[in-house]
Order: C-alpha cells, then sequence, then structure tokens
C-alpha cells in the first residue's frame, strides 16, 4: 500500500508515492500514442487496482490522445471514487488544433483550454494544473508574455478552477524567473515540477533538482523508465524492441530522448542489480528514483496490472548504498534536450 505524501512543502495537498500517467489511455487511434492506446474498458481494471493500492494521483494533459485521455480518465474516476479521494492533474500548452490560438500559454489559450479540459473530466475542478513547457518553449507557439501567462494561471485559479500549479520541463532559470515573477506581483506560485529525470538522463542533477529541494517545491519525474529502456524492453538496442510501443510509433521519439553513449550499458546494470535483489529490472528503477529523498513522486507508466503491482512494490525497496553507485558510475553527461528543443 503506498504511502500519502506532501506535493512539496509549499502546498498542503498530499499525493501518493506513485503518479498513475495516463497518455495510453484513450481512444485507440487518436493522437501520437495511437498505436499502444488502451481504452476505457482496458483501463477500468487498472484504475481500480491503482486505488486499491493507495494510487490516487493521476496525471494526465490535453494533449494525449487530443483530448480523449482526459474524456477516459474523468469517467472512470468518477465511477471508481468520490471526488475527494483522487487529485488529478492535467497539463496545458501544446497545440489542441492548427488554430493561431490553439496552443501556447496565451491568457486566450489558457483559458479556452481549462475550460476544455473540465468539460472532458467531466469535473468543476482541477487538482493540479501543470504547464506541459515554459512559454517560451512550446514548438510553433508565440511566446507570451511571462506576465500574461502567470496572472492568467493566477486567475483561473483565483476563479477555483484549478487548485495548485505546477511545471514540467524546462530550464532551472526559466522556473527561477517564473517563481519570482509571480512572487513580485502576488500571483500563485508553482508548487511542483515535472521534469525529465531516470538513471539514463541526469542532467537535472545540475540545477534544476537542487533549486527545487532547496525551495520546498515537489519533484514529480517523468519517464522514469525511460520509455521502457530500463525496463529491458530494447534488449540491448533500439532494434531489439520487444513490445507493442518499443516497436510502434514510439520507438522514435525514444531514439531522439535517449542519445547517450552508456545508455544500454547502464540499463545492463539495472537487470544485473535486479537480478541480486530478486526483483524485476523496472522495479529497480523506480527504487533509484524513490530513494532520493528530493523526489515526491515519480509518474510511472502501465499498461498491465502486475506492472503496477511491481512498481507499487518498488517503492519499499531500500537500495544499499554500494548498489547505489554501481547504478550511477557509468553516466557520461549527455546534452540536454532542452538545448535542442527536443524533451
Amino acid at each position: 500500500m503506498l504511502d500519502a505524501v506532501p506535493l512539496g512543502q509549499n502546498s498542503g495537498l498530499r499525493i501518493s508515492q506513485l503518479g498513475l500517467g495516463t497518455m495510453n489511455f484513450g481512444k485507440p487511434g487518436e493522437g501520437h500514442q495511437a498505436d499502444w492506446t488502451l481504452d476505457i474498458d482496458q483501463a477500468r481494471p487498472i484504475f481500480q487496482a491503482a486505488l486499491d493500492h493507495g494510487l490516487f494521483y493521476f496525471d494526465c494533459a490535453n494533449i494525449y490522445g487530443n483530448g480523449a485521455c482526459e474524456e477516459v480518465v474523468g469517467q472512470l474516476l468518477r465511477e471508481l471514487a468520490p471526488r475527494d479521494e483522487y487529485v488529478i492533474a492535467t497539463k496545458v500548452s501544446m497545440p489542441m488544433g492548427r488554430g493561431a490560438n490553439q496552443g501556447g500559454l496565451s491568457r486566450k489559450h489558457i483559458m479556452e483550454s481549462v475550460d476544455a479540459s473540465l468539460r472532458r473530466l467531466g469535473l468543476e475542478y482541477i487538482d493540479h494544473l501543470v504547464i506541459h513547457r515554459h512559454p517560451h518553449g512550446i514548438p510553433g507557439a508565440v511566446k507570451a508574455p511571462i506576465t500574461e501567462s502567470l496572472e492568467a494561471l493566477h486567475d483561473v485559479v483565483k476563479a477555483g478552477k484549478v487548485l495548485y500549479l505546477g511545471g514540467s520541463s524546462m530550464f532551472a532559470w526559466q522556473f527561477t524567473e517564473l517563481q519570482l515573477t509571480a512572487k513580485l506581483n502576488g500571483w500563485t506560485q508553482f508548487v511542483s515540477m515535472q521534469n525529465h529525470y531516470n538513471l539514463i538522463y541526469r542532467e537535472e542533477e545540475r540545477e534544476m533538482n537542487p533549486y527545487c529541494a532547496s525551495t520546498g517545491v515537489a519533484l514529480t519525474p517523468w519517464s522514469p523508465l525511460a520509455r521502457g529502456i530500463l525496463a529491458g524492453s530494447y534488449q540491448g538496442g533500439f532494434d531489439k524492441g520487444s513490445t507493442s510501443r518499443s516497436t510502434g510509433m514510439d520507438r522514435k521519439r525514444t531514439e531522439g530522448l535517449y542519445r547517450g553513449e552508456m545508455d544500454f550499458q547502464i540499463a545492463d546494470r539495472v537487470m544485473e542489480v535486479a537480478e541480486r535483489y530478486g526483483k524485476t529490472p523496472a522495479q529497480i528503477a523506480v527504487a533509484w528514483l524513490v530513494n532520493k529523498p528530493e523526489i515526491t513522486a515519480p509518474i510511472v507508466g502501465v499498461s498491465k496490472i502486475p506492472q503496477l503491482d511491481q512498481l507499487v512494490e518498488a517503492c519499499s525497496i531500500v537500495l544499499d548504498p554500494a548498489d547505489l553507485t554501481y547504478l550511477e558510475e557509468l553516466y557520461k553527461p549527455v546534452e540536454n534536450l532542452l538545448s535542442i528543443g527536443s524533451s
């Protein structure tokens, strides 16, 4: 059973030790993850199992499945649990159409997107609204003034449509600027950062993670399994995919994210440590994150209940310091993906 943990030091909200990423739930054929999407009937037992495990933090985004994800997530949670027993996060900023104002973090897009998400979710408020990227880090979108974005976000909070704000994948200096600008103007600040962090992409250890730890901002990293690499889905190379996701459209995205020369050697060490502990590689990769005091709740994705069971169990694994060193020592710095616009 998962524990409930504070969403950082700057909010009174508690979430589960793991968040369930919901990118793969929606309508098959809709969105960029179309070839590995589970429909509502396939998702229902997974959501029930999550709740039974004490996992009550669900992470989605308006762009997932072009809105279909929010529809499925909202319907299932309304079916399975009272509103005050789960926490739902969704995201805003990515393009939701070809219109000139259908993406970015302008006041117009923020206001319209929040209302659209609430309709799809079938809810009166969003617990945790996360900006999917920095206002100036969204491909094809106008670079809205950060003051415009921050004031609009503050307004949706004050309107009762959103309770807490979070950020995702940006440079630490950008996040610092957002936080200080909000503070200076008396606007709502961000209580969390959902960044890209796992055993084979650790560039966030340089600035973002220490900044968040020192200012009480929760860290809820995405892709803790490196899109399956750390779970053994690629078995040593991108041409050796063993799952529908690793052999489908998602492979190209994975290759774009993971370029380090040591990636698969590190994955081999994860498998080696897993064998010693009698666990799965996925469990060890998640345990590595959970063992770090600055991490609040990794966002995990699953397509089967046994996968969920294993990741819940991973939260109780205590790794020996020597094994932590063994897992980390092969890492070599890689180009920060934000600098080439692909994180």
